[in-house]
């Protein structure tokens, strides 16, 4: 279980059901009318909790005979009678448990004068209510305390196997040159030269890491070499350890020189002018009724912001991008902020967007309860899935401050360029961020700008519209990811979801296995197709004459993916056609032959469907592909939303898919996805930014940029090299594949 999904789950926010935390279904869920069916988070079968009615008719039967005061004492003394007599049963109708359900939801814990108010609407007892209430919210406990219970089972499972292993190992001898257990048995030798290699690889490893913090050292000036400055939480003056509470900082010394007090000053100014950004309208933002979106209005912009002679010095080589949007999620205010300030949380949440992100400063650790005030240098690389476009690298603050009593804002600001090495002015950000504001039964309006400016480079002529336009790294990009990366959480953790939402798999345990194997292979897909400096790519043709990048990597100990050489071949494509329409043909296992020439004409059927969002193509299905002399199973994950679509496959094993599906840890399940990225190509009418010297552009028809990307396991040795024949099957695998989706959407050329 990732980091970001194990603190969602106790998010107090969290409703443990579907039906109705959606708005745009919401009334569909608070009718009563969609079909649920109850998982259990035992791997043993279904759940036996009691329905609301089934509660009510315990407890109501019980008390049905004694509702008035004054006949308790009857009650007592006709005991014997009350045993042969037959209890009475009530039943409440779908519209009573409607408004019931509606209450609990704003107050679990209802006063006398909201049960009595809401009894009489409803024409229901007092007593009723309050014991329809009581078993409402023992229910709820008890489904709550059952997943902790699951989870920490687990957890404490893993502890156990690596007490186990660590027991064992100490009780060992141990060789003088490794220190593994020394034995006269060749799996003891092999072990031995494991460990040597692991030694090894980590020694390269940290020498890598060391070249990176010392060449950023000599970009903002921090301390001398060798000497290792710790962080610090803004302790007051005077502190004991005041010199190891120093951040580094406060060694200003070199090309960066802010000091703390400049650090404050300009996440300060960046938030003032977030805020405004996020909530003033015309003449600053101008709406668009071409493209449906603001424009940023750059002549309003340098009036109320910044001196026009800079905005005049930076035109010639430098490019502005700006945008905004806006979202209702449901989300847990708090748990969002709190993603943001990891730098991990924040990566697991935009897997398609970030390529690599860390913190390398904290300036200021904020308030101890919920972090309000905290500051944090940060580094990330952001990225488009193809290798077709390069990354972009920042270094930025962070500051989140909690602006109003339901407010929250988290803006980002990079440094100041004039004291940056030119190598990283490439991208920078202008105050950016977001606005989080809590509104009722969990749900948060997020408003995202995204400000950026950047150098102009050469752009592959696939990407080039959509790059200077401002779509591909901007804020509908960032908050329909999102959008869509909570739903994925919410679904994750629900127990009460539609049977339509989930066939094939009878346990909360499976289904959540399955999710989280999925969840890991996208992000495993996302993170081997981007234009990251650190993977190497090399380009050939491919016989259809479009350009094909291959790379090849060594799996030495990962255990997600099989051990050995990978090969990945990435090949991106224009297609005249809208990127839902290409979406869902891609995803449907009924036109799979169409495409797939690793099918053979086998027979595609789906065992297990899992929805993961309101979308219908938000899905996980397992695919069984049988063949004359084999069947095959392939994981499958589906995403989409209103800016991209992903389909992401892998041929799994088909014994330990079967222990996942009841429950059991996927995290050494190896899996090596291959897929679909897909994309409008971004042709509009308008650009993101206007000015008063801007030219009329004209407008074109788009269509959908393709991203075909495919990882081979061509050796189990891992120094393995590149061989003409891996060239060849890859390169005929790419080009059949798109000869294939192009006549069977009768898109040739």
């Amino acid at each position: 279980m990732s980091k970001l999904t194990r603190a969602f789950l106790p998010s107090p926010a969290l409703s443990l059901s579907l039906a109705g935390i959606f708005q745009d279904g919401g009334s569909t869920a608070a009718s009563g009318e969609v079909e649920t069916v109850e998982i259990s988070s035992e791997n043993s079968g279904a759940g036996k909790y009691r329905s609301d009615e089934e509660e009510e008719k315990h407890i109501i039967g019980n008390n049905d005979d004694c509702d008035d005061d004054d006949d308790d004492n009857n009650c007592i003394n006709g005991s014997e009678k009350k045993k042969k007599k037959r209890k009475k049963y009530h039943r409440h109708t779908p519209e009573q448990i409607t408004e019931m359900e509606a209450l609990f939801k704003e107050s679990p814990h209802p006063d006398e004068n909201q049960r009595l108010q809401l009894s009489k609407q409803l024409g229901l007892h007092p007593r009723q209510v309050k014991f329809w209430f009581q078993n409402r919210r023992t229910q709820i406990k008890a489904i709550q305390e059952r997943h902790e219970n699951s989870v920490l089972k687990t957890e404490m499972d893993k502890l156990r196997d690596e007490n186990r292993v660590l027991r064992e190992t100490l009780k060992s001898a141990s060789c003088p040159n490794c220190g593994f257990a020394a034995a006269a048995t060749t799996t003891s030798g092999k072990e031995c030269i494991t460990a040597a290699t692991e030694e090894q690889r980590l020694r390269i490893e940290n020498a890598t890491l060391k070249t990176e913090v010392e060449k950023f050292r000599s970009i903002i000036g921090k301390s001398p070499h060798g000497t290792s400055p710790n962080t610090s939480s803004c302790s007051p003056p005077g502190n004991i350890n005041d010199q190891e509470n120093r951040s580094s900082f406060d060694f200003n010394t070199g090309n960066f020189g802010m000091e703390k007090s400049r650090v404050k000053d300009t996440v300060n100014s960046a938030l003032n002018e977030l805020i405004k950004m996020a909530t003033h309208r015309e003449p600053l933002w101008v709406p668009s009724y071409e493209t449906g979106r603001e424009i940023l209005n750059y002549d309003e912009y340098t009036k109320e912001f910044c001196n026009e002679d800079y905005y005049n010095k930076m035109q010639p080589n430098k490019s502005i991008e700006a945008s905004r949007d806006s979202v209702i999620i449901f989300v847990d205010l708090l748990w969002l902020v709190q993603s943001f300030m990891d730098a991990n949380r924040w990566q697991e949440l935009f897997p398609c967007l970030i390529s690599n992100a860390s913190t390398v400063d904290v300036i200021c650790n904020g308030e101890r309860e919920n972090g309000d005030g905290a500051i944090q240098l940060m580094f990330t690389e952001i990225q488009m899935l193809t290798p077709m476009v390069a990354t972009r690298e920042m270094y930025f603050f962070r500051h989140c401050k909690k602006v109003s009593a339901n407010q929250w804002a988290i803006v980002d600001v990079s440094i100041d360029e004039d004291n940056i090495d030119v190598s990283s002015q490439k991208c920078r950000k202008r105050p950016s961020g977001c606005i989080i504001e809590d509104k009722s039964n969990g749900h948060c309006k997020v408003t995202w700008v995204e400000h950026i400016e950047c150098q102009k480079i050469s752009i592959h002529s696939l990407y080039r519209s959509i790059v200077n336009t401002g779509l591909a790294f901007g804020a509908r990009h960032w908050i329909c990811t999102l959008q869509q990366q909570c739903e994925r959480l919410v679904f994750l953790v629900a127990t009460n979801v539609p049977v339509k939402d989930s066939s094939g798999v009878d346990t909360l345990a499976g289904r959540k296995s399955i999710l989280t194997l999925s969840q890991r292979m996208s992000w495993s897909f996302c993170r081997g197709i981007g234009g990251s400096r650190r993977i190497s790519w090399k380009k050939i043709v491919s016989k259809t004459g479009d350009d094909i990048r291959v790379s090849l990597r060594n799996n030495v100990n990962e255990q997600g993916e099989p051990l050995g050489t990978i090969l990945s071949a990435v090949s991106s494509v224009w297609l005249p056609l809208s990127h839902h329409a290409l979406f869902d043909f891609l995803r449907d296992e009924n036109r799979r032959n169409e495409w797939d020439i690793m099918s053979n004409g086998s027979t595609v059927h789906s065992t297990v469907n899992l929805a993961k969002g309101q979308d219908r193509g938000n899905a996980v299905t397992v695919m069984d592909m049988k063949g004359e002399e084999q069947s095959v199973w392939v994981l499958q994950d589906s995403c989409t939303n209103a800016y991209e679509s992903m389909v992401v496959y892998a041929p799994v094993d088909i014994k330990g898919m079967q222990s996942v599906m009841t429950g059991c840890d996927s995290s050494k399940i190896p899996v090596l996805p291959s897929g679909f990225a897909i994309i409008s190509d971004g042709i509009e009418s308008r650009p993101f930014v206007i000015t008063s010297t801007r030219q009329d552009e004209k407008t074109t028809d788009g269509g959908s940029l393709l991203t075909v990307a495919f990882q081979i396991l061509i050796s189990n040795s891992t120094s393995a090299e590149l061989s003409m024949d891996s060239v060849d099957s890859v390169n005929t695998l790419i080009s059949c594949t798109l000869q294939n989706i192009k006549r069977s959407l009768h898109c040739e050329d």
